[in-house]
């Protein structure tokens, strides 16, 4: 009898002893599956939406004159390359999962969302960290009808400087807007940008390989550029094609 009893007690420490290693096992296979959760997020660029919407909100309640300019969340290269094709933008949070579009230099209509910032989201990217950076970017808008008056263009140019000046941008500290940057798709021969002056004369812009933005080194794009010191004061620049962006020129 002693002898079935003891047989007994062995058995049900047995199972006790494959209960707790089955238990050991699950609990590793979570903390596993945590910590690759987590070194996947590390791995993956990202930016609390907090400080992207302190930067942003900086244009909204921006109160100097901002009707010729926009502003734009951007996803930039860090080595100045053009970003690939299958760039995302997600704002992630504990109640949402947003796609955020982006145009070909990266930019995108940052939404100020009370709840994104309650549950402090992230902004993050399907790419690998330490490659990209983000950050505000001032741009002029564009026209529909393609028409652009010189006095507009520099008037836009002073309020984009205006703005950046009063964020501390260091990229306008101590310069002078000296005239515009017109962008195109790099496979575009011919943008047929034309100066016309108060004497009626149309006078084509050339098109040179360069970057969209004067502080990024990449040559991209197709880029006509204006300098307000060659031109009268007075005139209209003409472009059938929409360009990508127009950016102001600081030196």
């Amino acid at each position: 009898m002693i002898i079935k009893y003891a047989s007994i007690f062995v058995m049900m420490q047995f199972a006790a002893m494959q209960v707790f290693a089955q238990s050991n096992s699950a609990l590793s296979g979570m903390k596993q599956a945590a910590l690759q959760a987590s070194e996947s997020q590390a791995d993956t660029e990202w930016i609390a939406y907090r400080n992207a919407y302190r930067l942003m909100i900086q244009f909204e309640k921006y109160g100097k004159a901002k009707h010729l300019i926009q502003s734009h969340f951007q996803v930039s290269s860090k080595t100045g390359n053009t970003l690939p094709d299958n760039l995302q933008l997600n704002l992630v949070g504990k109640t949402m999962r947003l796609n955020l579009p982006l145009d070909v230099l990266g930019r995108a209509s940052f939404p100020l969302l009370k709840s994104a910032y309650d549950e402090n989201a992230e902004l993050t990217i399907n790419q690998a960290a330490g490659q990209f950076s983000f950050q505000s970017r001032i741009s002029i808008l564009t026209r529909a009808d393609g028409m652009y008056e010189l006095t507009d263009l520099r008037l836009a140019c002073e309020q984009a400087q205006t703005y950046l000046k009063s964020i501390g941008d260091v990229k306008v500290a101590n310069k002078v807007c000296v005239g515009v940057r017109f962008s195109y798709p790099k496979n575009l021969s011919h943008a047929g940008l034309k100066f016309r002056g108060a004497d009626a004369q149309m006078h084509l812009l050339a098109l040179l390989d360069n970057s969209a933005f004067p502080d990024e080194s990449n040559k991209a794009y197709k880029t006509a550029t204006l300098r307000f010191a060659e031109v009268p004061e007075k005139g209209q620049l003409l472009t059938p094609q929409t360009p990508i962006a127009i950016a102001p020129l600081f030196e």
